[in-house]
């Protein structure tokens, strides 16, 4: 996870409600990053775990997410905001994982990870993100067993321990960037910064964005393009390729399909620049086609089997590699 840099004082907005009238607290910029990195880990993650029998690659996972207070400018206030106990607490936790199964929830704080206290693990005063890194890079190595012993403490519940099953997903995990307002792949992660305007949509249209990036990790279009140029129309294509996929990732996380189609009637005509409109891509409106034309044929796939999943691998054709 990237950690952001926030200045940790919580914004003030005076009343505008008239005499009397107060207005409403504002979330500080903390928890206002939290909210964000919750719905997209959450989103991630059923995306990721519902599409995990059909992809290549794949890794383990806990279903929960950590943030190190040590990390930030002031860790003292974290700990306080959150109601930490120690160092490396819970950002998230996606519903249905072994994490949540296991009781583990938002703003626990982690105390040991397969027999190993998380204070042992140093902190680089350069690198404050390492340490984060250093213990999910733990928890990876002890999930080759099938299970990883995790002892956390709770605020309503106190210390407890649990051996967590390790789930599967699509290696295309998702992190909240600071002060960014893109939304990108990079061959394993999908990284979304905190002021991309598709933060603003509803549950399955951001499920789309998502799915639209963690399509060309699961294609493995970064790796293709470094080896074999973007040239010949290989770029275009592995847009093209992205969209295309993207319903039918959405319907086997039981998202409707048919919101990729939305998504991208309401981001094209808005925006001149960023991801959905560049040389590499098509016009938005042809976007549009190509991603119904695959509405369909999910659609179709479902209705014929009676299925709500699809193995993707069988019935979407690529067009990148066609070249």
């Amino acid at each position: 996870m990237i950690l952001p840099a926030l200045v940790l004082i919580a914004a003030c907005n005076p009343a505008m409600g008239g005499p009397g009238r107060a207005s409403a607290p504002l979330a500080s910029p903390l928890k206002t990053f939290q909210d964000k990195e919750v719905r997209l880990y959450e989103i991630g993650y059923r995306l990721a775990s519902a599409n995990a029998p059909y992809c290549e690659r794949t890794e383990p996972t806990l279903g929960f997410l950590i943030h190190d207070a040590g990390a930030y400018d002031d860790d003292n206030r974290v700990r306080e905001e959150f109601g930490l106990v120690g160092d490396i607490g819970v950002q998230a936790v996606a519903p249905y994982s072994p994490a949540s199964d296991a009781g583990i929830k938002i703003n626990d704080t982690i105390i040991a990870i397969d027999g190993q206290p998380v204070a042992s693990f140093q902190r680089d005063p350069e690198e404050t993100w390492r340490r984060a890194l250093d213990i999910r890079r733990k928890i990876s190595a002890s999930a080759s067993s099938g299970s990883v012993p995790v002892e956390w403490s709770s605020s309503d519940t106190g210390v407890q321990r649990a051996d967590l099953e390790v789930a599967k997903v699509c290696k295309s995990q998702v992190e909240l960037l600071s002060k960014s307002d893109s939304a990108l792949a990079d061959g394993t992660r999908i990284l979304v910064g905190d002021r991309f305007p598709g933060l603003a949509y509803s549950d399955d249209e951001l499920a789309a964005v998502l799915a639209h990036e963690m399509a060309h990790n699961v294609l493995n279009h970064i790796e293709f393009l470094v080896e074999n140029g973007r040239s010949g129309n290989r770029g275009r294509n592995s847009e093209r390729d992205a969209d295309r996929l993207m319903p039918w990732l959405l319907a086997n996380a039981g998202y409707d399909p048919g919101a990729a189609t939305r998504m991208m009637q309401r981001y094209g005509p808005r925006h001149s620049g960023g991801i959905f409109r560049s040389r590499s891509h098509d016009g938005w409106d042809e976007r549009v086609s190509l991603i119904q034309t695959q509405v369909q044929a999910v659609n179709r796939i479902r209705s014929h089997t009676g299925d709500a999943r699809v193995d993707w691998r069988i019935h979407f054709k690529p067009l990148l590699k066609e070249i």
